[in-house]
């Protein structure tokens, strides 16, 4: 195995190539977030939040330019079933989305006539839905939005309808959600909590919800795994149920059962990952001032 891989279980050995190596897409950012892949045009794009822009890196030529400045300090993104660009506001404190001619539709800004906090990160359900978390980070200071009291007084996760766009409550027992994303048959919500950032006994964990019969819904929450080394942020699911989180010493990988197979270790502190490229078997790594890439042999869930 190659020295930046860190196997703590033998499964692990299947999921890393042996001749593998990472890849330094850029530098130069202050906090990377919020990456997405676009499979139609071969790139990647993510938020470099405190420097209020978006950058994109294209597949075919390595070449990286400003996709979006000023961008309201965006943090989370995610593709929808139909291509378009979703992306979680901090300035803006809302979820929003990009059509196909290029005009922008807020899809969420508010719940029971009350602002947003910050949305933080948000995944696209296979009926249309939108999951979204919205903690207090963008509001906490100038450096990633505009600092404010929040309206709501607690950092939850919503849902907004694909239909009507009404916004629901969906979790409100955390400190800070943060990442979000579904396991493969979309049985089970897991969310991150980065707590820890404002309540020093919160333990740094990914939660589970199971996800009602009907689809809109979540029932009691259990902590599903914990950090051994900072905090989970964003992260994916592959194929096969494995979770891809990042943490302080790079990205955790996780079995369904909740088991760590091992890390790949960064010399940045991880902030959030997507799969990308023609096969979805590229890990994008969004750290800190940096952008790696890595191939695995795992298949990205979902976007």
């Amino acid at each position: 195995m190659p020295d930046f891989i860190d196997v703590r279980d033998a499964r692990f050995e299947k999921l890393i190539h042996g001749n593998a190596r990472i890849d330094k897409l850029w530098s130069g950012g202050r906090w990377a977030e919020g990456p997405a892949y676009f499979p139609a045009g071969k790139y990647l794009i993510w938020s470099d939040i405190p420097n209020d822009r978006l950058m994109r890196w294209d597949e075919t030529s390595g070449h990286v330019s400003v996709f979006e400045a000023p961008c309201r300090n965006q943090n989370g993104h995610t593709v929808d079933r139909e291509g378009r660009l979703l992306a979680c506001e901090h300035r803006g404190r809302c979820v929003s989305r990009i059509e196909a001619d290029g005009s922008r539709t807020i899809l969420a800004d508010s719940f029971n006539g009350k602002r947003l906090n910050s949305p933080n990160d948000l995944v696209v359900k296979s009926d249309g839905s939108v999951w979204f978390t919205d903690p207090s980070y963008g509001i906490d200071s100038e450096y990633e939005g505009d600092a404010a009291p929040s309206e709501i007084g607690s950092s939850n996760v919503y849902r907004i309808d694909p239909k009507t766009g009404a916004v629901t409550l969906l979790i409100e027992d955390m400190v800070q959600p943060n990442g979000i994303a579904f396991s493969p048959d979309e049985s089970i919500l897991y969310v991150a909590d980065t707590g820890r950032t404002h309540e020093p006994d919160c333990t740094p964990s990914i939660r589970a919800y199971p996800v009602s019969p009907d689809g809109t819904s979540v029932g009691r929450g259990a902590e599903f795994v914990t950090c051994d080394n900072g905090l989970f942020d964003g992260f994916r699911v592959d194929t096969k149920g494995n979770i891809w989180s990042s943490a302080g010493d790079g990205v955790h990988c996780f079995a369904a059962d909740g088991t760590l197979l091992g890390k790949i270790l960064i010399p940045e502190v991880v902030a959030n990952v997507c799969f990308g490229g023609p096969k979805r078997n590229r890990l994008f790594i969004c750290a800190t001032t940096s952008v790696f890439a890595l191939y695995v042999n795992a298949r990205g869930c979902g976007f």
